[in-house]
């Protein structure tokens, strides 16, 4: 049974504090809905976010004790009033100690402890029920090794003034990705290309794993059935939304390879992306064809 420890209360939280706020340059539609969003920061003005609601950031771990501490003093940092839930899946290395050791000195803080090792999609799964339970009105997904930085969460949920779904994104205009080999840029870039083109869902960076959803993306789009893990998490997530109508944009961020700790990306998480992505597709060209 899974359990958890010095639960948020999703009612309290204040305004945040200053922090960078995002202007519109510009934005371009699509037919589906989706949106690129072309965000500038600066950094004179400072975005009063409690107008987007309760805000509970989710991250999954996995033997992430070198980062744990660091990840949520930045998200602390960046947007006081977020509450973070940690969903640990019995990392061996005693993540889920240090988390717990946080959440009772800091109330914005809330561990869920899972009996092991399910993989990302599964996580998230949990973290957004747990979320919608107690009332959280976006709920967003960060990684725990500092590739996702808090410091651009500000312009997620600024962006969701507009939108259903915001997604972080390395390929738009004025994304950028820091320190990952070619090999992986290429692959990144062609997954991203080929997912679009099956699914035929106008989101350029569809594999990506910073976003925020409102409550009401998330209970629309059936996460009962959502049974994909890795880059294909995101993906499912984004074509049922985008299935349903929702408004999606995407922020470029700047995203940073890890520094410490060890990738989760692994060969049979490439090869179920593949085949689930090209049997979506199928469905959807055998469904318009009849």
């Amino acid at each position: 049974m899974n359990r958890h420890t010095r639960r948020p209360d999703a009612r309290s939280g204040g305004p945040a504090r200053a922090s960078p706020t995002p202007t519109r340059d510009g934005a371009r539609g699509s037919g589906d809905g989706t949106k690129e969003v072309v965000v500038a920061m600066s950094e004179r003005q400072s975005p009063d976010l409690a107008d987007i609601g309760k805000v509970l950031v989710v991250i999954p771990t996995y033997n992430e004790s070198e980062n744990i501490q660091w990840i949520i003093d930045r998200t602390r940092a960046a947007v006081p009033s977020a509450h973070i839930l940690v969903a640990d899946d019995n990392s061996p290395d005693g993540t889920g100690d240090i988390a717990d050791a946080i959440a009772e000195r800091d109330g914005n803080v809330a561990v869920l402890h899972r009996k092991g090792k399910e993989g990302l999609g599964a996580a998230y799964v949990a973290g957004f029920r747990w979320g919608l339970e107690r009332g959280y009105d976006v709920l967003v997904e960060m990684d725990a090794d500092g590739s996702h930085q808090p410091e651009q969460l500000p312009l997620l949920l600024a962006a969701l003034r507009d939108a259903d779904l915001a997604i972080g994104s390395r390929w738009v205009r004025g994304g950028t990705v820091v320190n990952w080999p070619l090999r992986r840029n290429l692959l990144s870039r062609c997954a991203n290309l080929y997912a679009g083109t099956a699914l035929r869902v106008k989101v350029k960076d569809i594999t990506a794993g910073f976003r925020a959803f409102r409550r009401r993306t998330l209970e629309g789009i059936d996460l009962g059935g959502v049974t994909s893990q890795g880059y294909c998490f995101q993906i499912d997530l984004t074509r049922r939304a985008a299935a349903r109508g929702f408004r999606i944009v995407e922020v470029p961020i700047e995203f940073v390879e890890r520094e410490r700790g060890h990738s989760k990306m692994s060969g049979a998480i490439i090869r179920e992306a593949m085949s689930k992505v090209t049997a979506w597709g199928i469905a959807r060209w055998l469904g318009r064809s009849r």
